[in-house]
Parts: C-alpha cells; sequence; structure tokens
C-alpha cells in the first residue's frame, strides 16, 4: 500500500442525481474510465459521456427489478483485492476482474420513503441492498480504494484528485471510509428501528440511534466540552429543522433551551388562540395565552421578569411586529415561531445577537416519538411523553367542584407542569402562569418558591396582593402529605389539579376540603428529570 493511489476506473450507481453529470464530466474529462448502473448510466449517457454498463462486465442483466446487478464477483472483486498482493493480483488476471479505484453511491432513499408515510411493501422495495454491500467492500479496502456516499463530497473529492494528479491520498481514503460506514450504519439502524415500530416491538434486542451532522458547536454546556448538533431525519417541525433568519450561530445550551421552548408551545393549538413559552436554563418562567399575541408575551413576560432577561421564547403563531417591539425591550437569546412577518424580522434586525428561528409548522404534541438519554456503560429509551388528558379524563375528589373559569385554568396549568423540572408546581390565574416552582428536591419546596416568586413579581409590578391569589395549581406528581397543598392554599389557590396515587391521597382530600379547595386528579403522571 503506498499513500497515493491513481483513480483509473470509477463505479457510479446513485439514487440522488444531484452533481452526477457534472463529477462524471470531471472524471470522464481526467482519463478515468466509468462504469454505471440503470437510471445513472442513462443520465450519463444522456448527457454524452462515455460509460460502460456494470452488466457488460459482469455478463448478465440486471434482474428482478434491479434487486440484483452489482452483486457479483467482476464488482466485488474489483473493489476488494489488495493492489499489493501477488495472490489478489493473480485472481484478477485469472478471472479478468479488473480493479475498481473509485466508488460513488448514495443509497435508496429509505429514510425520505417512511417520512413520507409510504406503506410497508413501499418501504420495503427502498432498502438498498447492492448500494451498502459495495460501499462496505470498498470502505474496507480504503487502502486502494476510494468510496464517496454523499453529494456534498463531489467537490472535495474532485479537488483532491486535482491536487494529486489524479490520485489520492490514503488520509483522504480514510476519512471517506469512515464516512462510508457511518452512512451505512445510519442506514441501517433507520431500517432497524422502522421495521420494530411496524411490527410494534417496544424493546427490540438491539436499539441503534443514528443522527446527520447538522452543526459544530463552539462549545458545550461549558466551554471546556466539545460538542455538536446531530439530526435524526424526522419530518418534526422544531429547532432542528428550522430556519434561521439572524444572530449567531445557536450554542449547545441554546439548542436545548429552544428544543424545550418550542415543545412547550406546541401544547397550545394555534387554532385555540395566541400562546406563548418564555424558557431559561430548560424551565418555563412565563407561559401564556392572550386575545393577541403580544398579550400572550406581555403576561408570560410578568410571571418572572427576572429569569425571562436572556430567555428563550416561543410562540404557536406568526410573529408580528407588535410582539417583535415588545420583544426586543430586554436582550432576548433566541425566538422560535411556525413563521415571521416582513416587519417583524425587520424589527429584529437591528438586535444582531438575537436569534430568530422559523420552524414552518408547530409539532403535534401527540405524535409518537422516543427519547433516549445516555448513562454510563448504557442507553435509557422511552417514548415521548406525548400524554394528554381533557375536561372527561378529570376526577373530582373534593366537596367542592372546579369553576370552569377554574377548569379552563387547571387544564392550562397542568399542560404547562408536564414541561417543568420535577418535583414541579405550576400557579396559574387567567390563562398565564403567575409563579413556577421547578427541580425541587422537595415538593413543598417547589410550592413555596414558586409561591414567593409571584410575591416578589407582584411587588415589582406595583400590586396590593400576591399574583398567586385565587390562582390554581399543577403538581406533576402527586401530594405525598399535605403540606405542599396548604403551602399554596396560603399562596392564595383555590384549586388543584394533581395525578394522584398517593397513599395518603384521603389525608390531602381531607386537608383541601378543610381549606375549601377545589381538586381534581388526572391518574396520569408527568415526571420530567
Amino acid at each position: 500500500m503506498t499513500d497515493l493511489y491513481p483513480v483509473r476506473r470509477a463505479l457510479i450507481s446513485v439514487s440522488d442525481k444531484t452533481g452526477l453529470i457534472d463529477l462524471a464530466k470531471a472524471l470522464a474529462g481526467s482519463g478515468v474510465e466509468l462504469l454505471s448502473t440503470g437510471g445513472s448510466a442513462k443520465a450519463i449517457r444522456d448527457a454524452g459521456i462515455a460509460v460502460r454498463d456494470v452488466a457488460d462486465i459482469t455478463g448478465f442483466p440486471e434482474m428482478m427489478d434491479g434487486r440484483v446487478k452489482t452483486l457479483h464477483p467482476m464488482v466485488h472483486g474489483g473493489l476488494l483485492a489488495l493492489r499489493d498482493n501477488d495472490d489478489h493480483l493473480q485472481a484478477m488476471t485469472d478471472h479478468g476482474i479488473g480493479g475498481i479505484d473509485l466508488l460513488v453511491v448514495n443509497l435508496y432513499p429509505f429514510e425520505e420513503t417512511v417520512a413520507k408515510g409510504a406503506d410497508y411493501d413501499t418501504c420495503i422495495e427502498n432498502i438498498d441492498i447492492g448500494g451498502p454491500a459495495m460501499i462496505r467492500a470498498a470502505a474496507k479496502n480504503h487502502g486502494f480504494v476510494t468510496t464517496v456516499v454523499d453529494v456534498e463530497d463531489y467537490e472535495e473529492l474532485l479537488g483532491e484528485l486535482a491536487a494529486n494528479d489524479g490520485q489520492t491520498t490514503y488520509a483522504f481514503r480514510q476519512k471517506m471510509a469512515q464516512r462510508a460506514y457511518a452512512r451505512t450504519g445510519a442506514y441501517d439502524a433507520a431500517v432497524s428501528t422502522w421495521m420494530a415500530d411496524a411490527l410494534g416491538e417496544t424493546t427490540p434486542r438491539r436499539r441503534v440511534v443514528a443522527g446527520e451532522l447538522a452543526q459544530s458547536l463552539r462549545y458545550g454546556e461549558n466551554p471546556h466540552q466539545s460538542a455538536a448538533f446531530y439530526v435524526d431525519g424526522t419530518n418534526r417541525p422544531g429547532v432542528a429543522s428550522a430556519i434561521q433568519h439572524q444572530g449567531k450561530e445557536l450554542s449547545y445550551n441554546n439548542i436545548n433551551d429552544t428544543d424545550a421552548a418550542f415543545e412547550l408551545a406546541c401544547e397550545f393549538d394555534p387554532a385555540d388562540g395566541p400562546a406563548c413559552a418564555i424558557i431559561k436554563h430548560a424551565n418555563p418562567c412565563g407561559v401564556a395565552r392572550g386575545a393577541t399575541l403580544v398579550e400572550a408575551y406581555k403576561a408570560a413576560f410578568d410571571c418572572d421578569r427576572t429569569s425571562a432577561f436572556g430567555g428563550i421564547i416561543a410562540l404557536n403563531q406568526t410573529l408580528d411586529k407588535a410582539t417583535a417591539e415588545e420583544i426586543v425591550k430586554i436582550f432576548t437569546e433566541v425566538v422560535i415561531a411556525p413563521d415571521a412577518t416582513q416587519e417583524a424580522i425587520e424589527v429584529f434586525a437591528a438586535k444582531k445577537n438575537l436569534r430568530l428561528l422559523t420552524t414552518g409548522a408547530m409539532a403535534d404534541p401527540r405524535q409518537a416519538a422516543m427519547t433516549v438519554r445516555q448513562v454510563s456503560g448504557g442507553l435509557l429509551v422511552q417514548d415521548k411523553d406525548n400524554g394528554h388528558i381533557t375536561m372527561d379524563d378529570l376526577k373530582v375528589v373534593t366537596k367542592r367542584a372546579p369553576t370552569d373559569a377554574e377548569l379552563r385554568d387547571l387544564l392550562f396549568a397542568w399542560k404547562v407542569a408536564k414541561h417543568v423540572k420535577s418535583n414541579a408546581i405550576v400557579y396559574v390565574k387567567d390563562g398565564a402562569t403567575v409563579g413556577v416552582g421547578a427541580g425541587q428536591m422537595s415538593r413543598v419546596d417547589s410550592c413555596r418558591i414558586a409561591a414567593r416568586k409571584a410575591q416578589d413579581m407582584a411587588e415589582e409590578l406595583g400590586l396590593p396582593m400576591p399574583l398567586t391569589q385565587g390562582s390554581v395549581v399543577a403538581s406533576d406528581a402527586f401530594f405525598p402529605f399535605a403540606d405542599g397543598l396548604l403551602t399554596a392554599a396560603a399562596a392564595g389557590a383555590t384549586a388543584i389539579i394533581q395525578p394522584g396515587g398517593s397513599m395518603r391521597d384521603d389525608d390531602v382530600i381531607k386537608a383541601a376540603d378543610d381549606a375549601g379547595l377545589a381538586m381534581v386528579m388526572t391518574g396520569m403522571r408527568h415526571f420530567r428529570h
């Protein structure tokens, strides 16, 4: 094996024809013999470029609807032969096998087919067999063979050949081989994951997670941590698929917090009216509905103005000029919305560090998805929390039933609590959060912290009483004792929503009755760690 190895013969077989003709012209112009298959060969030939069909060298026509065309020793021998091994060279001579120095393959669009919602049989037909087999063979033999699997690498390939007089370096071939194996690995992961879902297999023996690099990040949660952002190819609207209109590059923490903000905003159907969520360190510090988007933003902001500084804002409707003008009054890291008017974009243009992202749509909070978290030595995999309740799911357990206004606020608070780190306590009044307690080791501490923040905010706004006066409260899990509930009552709460299920439910219900509270139970927990 030598560092530089010439490219004399190339096999091109691509599903995505982007850049194909320019690549073929450049290779042929450098004296490289081209082999190809099916539609790729036709496209190259129609462009007036000389190309040989793979069937000419295998002696077999493409058959079985194209399922069998490259699975042949004349192809794989040409890819796998070690050029510095005398036995391999003799076998090539004995059997008339020509070496293949460059393989350009991209695979059948399996992931795209699944994303379009195709039926089972159509998805099966879009599982590539010959492509991955050739890629693995060529990549294994990277001592001599260059493997290219992505359209975006064509220019890099041609630059390498131009810089080295029609040859590639070993380092380049190594790099291309790694990309090739990553592609086949991701492809197999997509197939196995789809098939497990199709079969209803929730815990397959092996679970493979794959992603494609979207962005190399400056650092991770802290400057001493390296980081990158990978996308999984799903069509779910969100931070991974959003268009960034302005502002500097998103950081690791920006991406994490923006995802949290947008997922919370998606809980509120745009058809039911405007809603705004403000996030700080992955926790909501203000969420509200309003008659207009700017009213929703102002109500969310008035929950905790201190924490909102430098936060992330998610909207469930198109960002308009009035809302943009209000947002730019304080420093905000990121705003994400389904769309933005040109006038709103122009308002933001004066704030060069403010990132604006648009997603094109809101995500469905009930859509099935998977979450993955790494622990030492393994992965924790679970369904995304897409639990949802309606009025009909609520069980009134106290002597006093909630009023209609309380019920509306209780359901609002419950949606927000789902997105607050446990132990989660959320006070809501008139369709807006007025106090949020997150991530405490004790539920009663979350009740106290949320109430204290509401009192501080009332003082800042010049109001005579805490914002929690006349509010309702959501708890993401049951109250193990009555102390948390009584703390909420002391803050002025009048109604409670919680899952129930504690051994002391009866004691908690009695305490609620004694305090004149209304309480409903959902039978569903929303822990978020």
